[in-house]
């Protein structure tokens, strides 16, 4: 913990630093195009266009699912996220090996400033998110509101803890930033967000089923679509999704301790390997 402590303040010290490097990598991944942040919404309104008309439409799943627009959208959001925070963050060692060689700084933030760049990609997104539950009617101001807040929060602890860890590894393993975009397309397809939860229960054995609505991910999606849809659209509730998300939470933090000392210990030969 002396060591965890000793980086977060060490971090602290180069906030103004971190937040340089977040605006880099968000102007360095849309310049000199004409639609700038706007390209930040191409994908995922064109994935939820896609899932909407072949799995709503055309599958039949709408009928399942009322307001199933909102239901696909309040999951992507969060995922999207999640998937922007590792995906990127795995990466940002080697992408800035240049800094990484010449100057001292705590490295931790470079997956950091995946992060904030994550995050503004998400605020962009969470806007047509809160238009479209106004427009549609499953937006409603209540305590289920809190749901919302908790998946991010969540998501954040958990997406970072992963960004941190694989950003080190794959400064040793090439293959693991491969590997990554596999496993979050896995992901995606294993949360509930094309189709619900009960449906997964439905075809799990106990055991696995257990293990699908506790992980971090599926209670990030449950919990935003709680908060947006579920109200309105007769959405049936995990129970004890508070709880869950709860413990999911101080795991999180616990785990994010672990993939900061991780990375502690690998970064002293960073240089050396790039």
């Amino acid at each position: 913990m002396t060591g965890t402590i000793e980086s977060v303040k060490e971090i602290w010290a180069h906030r103004q630093l971190l937040g340089l490097l977040t605006k880099r990598e968000l102007k360095s991944r849309y310049k000199d195009s004409a639609g700038g942040f706007l390209w930040s919404l191409a994908k995922p309104l064109t994935q939820l266009f896609i899932y909407y008309l072949v799995i709503g439409q055309f599958l039949g799943a709408a009928r399942n699912i009322e307001n199933f627009a909102v239901y696909i959208f309040a999951g992507l959001t969060v995922y999207t996220l999640f998937s922007e925070i590792v995906g990127s963050g795995t990466g940002s060692i080697i992408a800035n090996s240049g800094l990484v060689k010449k100057v001292y700084l705590p490295r931790e933030i470079f997956p950091l400033a995946a992060v904030g760049s994550a995050l503004f990609n998400f605020l962009v997104q969470f806007v047509i998110l809160i238009v479209a539950a106004l427009v549609i009617g499953t937006l409603s101001f209540g305590p289920q509101l809190l749901f919302g807040v908790a998946s991010l929060v969540l998501i954040l602890i958990w997406g970072t803890a992963v960004g941190i860890l694989l950003a080190a590894l794959n400064v040793y393993l090439r293959d693991i930033q491969y590997l990554v975009e596999v496993g979050l397309l896995l992901f995606m397809w294993a949360s509930p967000i094309l189709y619900s939860w009960q449906q997964a229960a439905d075809v799990l054995p106990a055991w696995l089923l257990e293990v699908y609505v506790n992980s971090p991910i599926t209670l990030s999606v449950l919990g935003f679509q709680e908060a947006f849809w579920s109200e309105a659209s007769n959405g049936v509730p995990l129970p004890h999704l508070a709880l869950r998300m709860l413990v999911a939470g101080v795991i999180g933090i616990i785990a994010l301790i672990f993939a900061q000392r991780v990375f502690s210990r690998l970064q002293g030969d960073f240089a050396q390997e790039l």
